[in-house]
């Protein structure tokens, strides 16, 4: 795995931000090997070259607790955004376990989105930092059919692996879901798939669901998107040209019907799936510890 330089990578304070309530943003890696067929972070203006080559930050714990140590104000630390903090080379390099480990040492809260079960791996940390701090965990899951995930997400942990990492995340008390996107529009959209993913997210305790029914899909992501679901799924293609065009947001045509199943489905299973009760759910965990210890 290369090495690239970096001035930092905890970036600056957001008081308000409403994706997930995440205060600072961090990215230890640049580029994913998981492979797939969807992924906006390959668009060009992210200026990823070579994007399925992973490449870590040079003297990225330094770093990193150079920056906690600056910030004056405590708060989320999220990560995944644009790369898959737990991508194969974690397991050996362990950096993003030593992030975890001053993320600890420092008292802020953490909030990850994956797609491995690699993450299992540091249960350990994720409880010291939840005495402290909130700790959110989101898997990606698009599919409750280990067979398609693999055409989709190609070197990704199948389905299946990512329930049983729920499970194991939620048994330890870590506050963890599900992020049900992007549901790929004659792919994925369909109520069958739709209710296998919560009755799975449910029967492995996620405490909730957040979805996105459509995909996105600009500039040189779309003409990678299209080539690779033209092979997987012939025919396919042509339904997106006519559907969307060359729009930026393609959202599934089932969408009404698909927010409403979810809506009904989580609130009989009683699990979160707006962000705002998400946001709120997993950060009154923190505040209800911190009173039983006061």
């Amino acid at each position: 795995m290369k090495l690239i330089q970096a001035k930092s990578i905890v970036s600056g304070y957001c008081e308000n931000n409403d994706w997930f309530g995440n205060n600072y943003n961090m990215n230890i890696y640049k580029g994913c090997c998981h492979g797939c067929i969807y992924c906006d972070s390959r668009s060009d203006c992210y200026q990823i070259d070579n994007f399925d080559e992973v490449r870590a930050k040079e003297n990225a714990l330094l770093l990193i607790d150079r920056d906690l140590r600056s910030k004056r104000t405590k708060g989320v630390v999220g990560t995944g955004a644009m790369s898959d903090p737990y991508n194969p080379f974690e397991k050996e390099y362990e950096l993003t376990r030593g992030a975890l480990g001053l993320i600890n040492k420092y008292g802020f809260g953490i909030s990850i989105a994956t797609k491995s079960d690699l993450v299992t791996r540091d249960i350990d940390l994720l409880k010291k930092i939840s005495r402290h701090s909130p700790v959110l965990i989101k898997i990606t899951i698009t599919t409750c059919d280990d067979k398609l995930s693999r055409k989709i997400e190609v070197d990704a942990p199948v389905s299946s692996r990512r329930f049983e990492a729920v499970k194991k995340l939620s048994d330890n008390g870590i506050f963890t879901g599900v992020l049900m996107m992007p549901i790929l529009p004659f792919v994925e959209d369909n109520e069958e798939n739709l209710k296998g993913i919560i009755n799975k997210a449910h029967e492995n305790g996620a405490k909730f669901i957040y979805p996105a029914f459509g995909v996105t899909l600009r500039q040189n992501q779309r003409e990678w998107y299209f080539n690779k679901i033209d092979k997987i799924f012939p025919n396919i293609k042509e339904k997106y040209i006519k559907a969307f065009g060359n729009s930026y947001e393609c959202a599934s045509l089932n969408a009404k019907l698909l927010k409403s199943v979810t809506q009904v489905e989580c609130d009989k299973l009683g699990i979160y799936y707006k962000m705002e009760d998400i946001i709120k759910e997993y950060k009154q965990r923190y505040s209800d510890k911190q009173l039983l210890l006061f």
